[in-house]
């Protein structure tokens, strides 16, 4: 039997709080837990860059993750150094050059987390990775019982990165677009290669995701929900397998089906 989570000792979750209940039953007041939100700005020598709002675990992944994403960095090399601090809702990062200039033009995204990018395209996937439904199917199942933050009090998206035989990073927030930033920042600081592996994502798949994925460099992209269409016309473009609904024993797949070892 599984043991109860000590949800004390849970990041990224509210104290607890109470909150009048209905059901066939009546009213009944009962405690519980919802996400924790925070808005974090993002200075670069000394430069306000953006503000994400996001749920305060995994910080200095999401910082890492979101510069690499959108080519302010190109690798842990680039940082002299960096401050991340919850308490002022901040983080400071020093580069090793000093011509950074903050870009002007910011596309706002469809990330419920109030996400934004400097990225429009994307750099094409090479890989000749092939994955089978049935293992794709067994890493969602163990990917769902890896959503500490949603099991404990819902309301926040989770991804996770596999190297197609098992789970090496998952990451949980309230914005999708965050989730694969705090993977790939997790990815730089522990030297671990994102070239050729699955991502996993309990959301919708927006495009913005599948650029994130094309910088990643990762072929193929699975989620509980559904693309958009702007998502599947990328995924097709930049060599991405794409599937969607992936629940229980079935999966839609949207783009380059032969990345799951279907015969065209």
């Amino acid at each position: 039997m599984q043991e109860a989570m000590d949800l004390s000792e849970l990041e990224g979750i509210s104290p607890e709080i109470t909150t009048e209940r209905f059901s066939d039953e009546g009213w009944a007041s009962i405690s519980g837990h919802v996400p924790s939100e925070m808005d974090l700005t993002i200075y670069v020598n000394q430069q306000e860059l953006v503000t994400v709002l996001c749920t305060p675990v995994k910080l200095n992944c999401l910082v890492i993750g979101f510069l690499y994403d959108e080519g302010i960095i190109g690798g842990m090399k680039d940082i002299a150094s960096m401050r991340v601090c919850e308490d002022d809702a901040l983080a400071d990062v020093i580069l090793t050059r000093n011509d950074f200039k903050a870009p002007e033009r910011r596309v706002l995204t469809s990330g419920c987390g109030g996400g934004a990018t400097f990225k429009t395209t994307g750099q094409k996937v090479d890989s000749s990775l092939i994955i089978s439904p049935q293992k794709v199917l067994s890493l969602m199942k163990q990917f769902q019982d890896r959503m500490e933050l949603y099991r404990a009090c819902g309301g926040v998206h989770a991804s996770a990165f596999s190297d197609g035989t098992k789970l090496l990073v998952v990451a949980e927030d309230i914005g999708r677009h965050n989730t694969l930033d705090k993977i790939q920042g997790e990815c730089l600081l522990r030297g671990l290669s994102t070239k050729d592996g699955v991502l996993l994502s309990t959301g919708r798949v927006s495009s913005e995701m599948l650029l994130k994925a094309a910088k990643m460099q990762v072929p193929v992209v699975v989620s509980r929900t559904s693309p958009t269409e702007r998502a599947v016309l990328l995924a097709k473009e930049l060599g991405i397998g794409l599937a969607g609904y992936v629940r229980a024993s079935r999966m839609l797949v949207y783009a380059h089906p032969e990345r799951f070892g279907r015969s065209t």
